[in-house]
């Protein structure tokens, strides 16, 4: 695991800064840092003004003692492992690699080793001295698809801002229950269940989560969906679509108990019965190449598991459909 030292500095907001938002004040007195930077210090905890935190949209009056507790690095005791990527794109500031299915990313309680980020540092050993490697957003273990990770600090910071600024496009293909008439948009705040902390939950205390979708194809009793990001929350598109009764196929969180179409092949029972992992893919990136500022953008279709799955669906729907004519 990566080892963090802090420091603490105990600061005086000037006067000139008065009226000014705390992110934008603080931006002001840490030239060495972008403002994306301090917006995530501030996010952590670490600005707090008598031992309270604070957010960055709040406003200063000038003269407030503040503590700011630094983070800082320290070089990295992941191990290197030689894992398979697949990188669609790589140059000296960013990676873009196509994670398959059941690659956890980053170590983490249960999961020390046989990471993405072993794998990164395998492939690239200079991502060992940035935070998290350069990750900068993160897929589901289960969850397939592409994800950008920078190789050096100025690209982390400047990716880091692009998703906080939601210039970042994501998009996601997605099986889900039922039959959608149309397509649509869930605004819905994301947060920690109040109960089962595992779990994420629509909830009135949570963070802001917007998430657009639309039907590719409809079958007898499933819909193939592309859904598009506005935020990043943990969890947020199988949250999102089991809020509004369309669970992700094969979600063993959020995805209820199984249920067969009527009258469905055995090709078919077994196909649902044997996907044990959400049929999720993050199919398309696109973002700002945070030093050359050329607009870009990678996709991958669906992996051979989720690919089956629908061709299965497929073919029920359309020996259905002649079964009806014929009768």
């Amino acid at each position: 695991m990566v080892g963090e030292m802090v420091k603490s500095q105990l600061l005086e907001i000037p006067p000139e800064c008065a009226g000014q938002r705390l992110d934008q004040a603080l931006t002001g007195l840490f030239p060495d840092y972008s403002r994306a930077q301090i917006q995530l210090w501030i996010r952590d905890g670490h600005v707090r003004l008598n031992d309270a935190p604070l957010r960055g949209r709040d406003k200063v009056k000038g003269g407030e003692q503040i503590t700011v507790t630094v983070p800082e690095a320290v070089e990295a005791t992941w191990q290197a492992q030689d894992i398979p990527l697949e990188i669609l794109f790589e140059d000296e500031e960013i990676l873009v690699v196509n994670k398959p299915a059941g690659l956890v990313v980053h170590p983490g309680a249960g999961n020390e080793e046989g990471t993405l980020l072993n794998a990164l540092i395998h492939y690239a050993p200079e991502l060992k001295t940035l935070a998290r490697a350069g990750i900068v957003h993160r897929l589901d273990k289960e969850t397939s698809g592409l994800l950008v990770v920078a190789r050096t600090d100025r690209a982390r910071l400047r990716l880091i801002e692009q998703l906080q600024e939601r210039s970042v496009a994501r998009e996601y293909l997605a099986v889900v229950c039922g039959v959608m008439v149309s397509g649509g948009t869930v605004d819905a705040p994301i947060g920690r269940h109040p109960t089962q902390r595992t779990r994420m939950a629509v909830t009135s205390q949570g963070r802001p989560a917007v998430s657009h979708y639309r039907v590719v194809t409809r079958y007898r009793a499933h819909t193939l969906v592309r859904v598009s990001l506005e935020s990043g929350r943990t969890h947020q598109i199988r949250v999102h679509m089991a809020h509004v009764h369309y669970p992700v196929v094969g979600d063993p969180v959020y995805g209820g108990r199984l249920k067969l179409p009527a009258g469905c092949s055995d090709s078919l029972a077994a196909a649902l019965r044997g996907f044990r992992r959400q049929a999720l893919h993050a199919t398309r990136l696109g973002l700002i190449h945070p030093v050359s500022g050329e607009e870009l953008s990678w996709a991958r279709p669906m992996p051979e598991d989720m690919q089956q799955l629908v061709d299965e669906l497929a073919r029920d729907a359309q020996q259905h459909a002649r079964d009806d004519d014929d009768a």
